[in-house]
């Protein structure tokens, strides 16, 4: 276990909730207390002098930001529905002087905004919350926006929100100070596993569709239910009380899929899950995803990714490897 001390920084940003930074500052409170040593030091910051007020009446202290103050990390933290419009010149400055320093900048929630308004996540991947991504995108056509729970890219560290913060920082204490700290911290905060990035945030069934028709719901559902033992297209129709052929002009018109092709996808994005976060082999993973065989399992996944399950399992551990090396 690494004995470095990291200092983190949370600048709240006018109009944020204290909460937003909590499942991030619960990690590095645990870490510093199960390492039996000060990790991690912390430090909540402002734009102003004034303490952070939520609307419930919480109130945390904080100190005003000044850009002599010296961090390992920097992390924004914004309002979700509330994020800023413009920034002073000069603060965009100073954040591009702090990477070239080596700190690691952040965005929790709305916290993408002001980094993407400065321009310091263009060609790069950001972590948008499923509820603003399509706003995001619009306003920043240069940013990788993605769905995922959590992205870090080139010393960009970016969190969808909620829970997806603790795995991120989990996913840092294990980077930090390694993998046994991080499972202890988990354990310490009852939380069952740590998820990885490139997990998509749970987006509510009808904004995933972009449909509210009920068929077309139900039929999802039962497919999603329904991994390790896939039903038939006929089954699934007659589950749902509508003709095979209603059924493929419903995945047709909302979805521009035939109902079978959704399905193997839904199947083989749930296998790649799986194949880069469990130590199951690949026969294993294939069979729990409704593939008779390795080898249909191979095909069906090398059709679908451009790589077969061996060869994206390899390129995922030797990119960790990379990373960890790098730290």
């Amino acid at each position: 276990m690494s004995s470095e001390q990291r200092k983190i920084a949370f600048l709240m940003w006018p109009g944020s909730h204290p909460a937003a930074m909590m499942a991030g500052l619960s990690v590095l409170r645990s870490a510093n207390r199960m390492a039996g040593f000060e990790c991690y030091t912390a430090q909540c910051l402002t734009l102003n002098e004034e303490p952070i007020v939520s609307e419930e009446g919480w109130q945390l202290p904080a100190a005003p930001w000044s850009e002599d103050m010296v961090f390992d990390r920097f992390w924004i933290v914004a309002d979700l529905f509330v994020p800023p419009e413009s920034l002073a010149p000069s603060m965009i400055l100073r954040w591009r002087e702090m990477i070239r320093e080596g700190v690691v900048l952040g965005g929790i929630e709305g916290g993408v905004f002001p980094l993407a308004l400065a321009g310091l996540m263009d060609e790069h991947r950001c972590a948008v919350h499923w509820r603003v991504i399509d706003e995001f995108r619009e306003r920043f056509p240069a940013v990788q926006a993605t769905t995922q729970l959590f992205e870090q890219d080139s010393g960009r560290l970016t969190s969808s929100g909620g829970q997806a913060t603790a795995d991120l920082f989990l996913t840092l204490v294990a980077e930090d100070h390694g993998a046994e700290l991080a499972a202890l911290v988990a354990e310490d905060l009852v939380v069952e596993r740590i998820r990885d990035g490139s997990e998509r945030q749970r987006v509510p069934l009808r904004n995933r569709l972009g449909s509210t028709h009920p068929k077309l719901t139900q039929a999802v559902i039962l497919m999603e239910s329904n991994i390790e033992e896939p039903l038939t297209t006929d089954e699934i129709a007659r589950h749902v009380c509508v003709s095979r052929r209603q059924l493929e002009r419903i995945f047709k018109q909302y979805l521009n899929s035939v109902p079978s092709q959704y399905y193997l996808e839904l199947r083989l994005n749930r296998a790649r899950q799986m194949l880069l976060q469990t130590s199951k082999s690949i026969i294993q993973v294939g069979l729990s995803c409704g593939f008779s065989s390795g080898p249909h399992f191979s095909s069906a996944y090398r059709n679908c990714f451009g790589v077969t399950p061996r060869e994206d399992r390899n390129q995922r551990r030797a990119q960790q490897a990379a990373d960890a090396a790098a730290k």
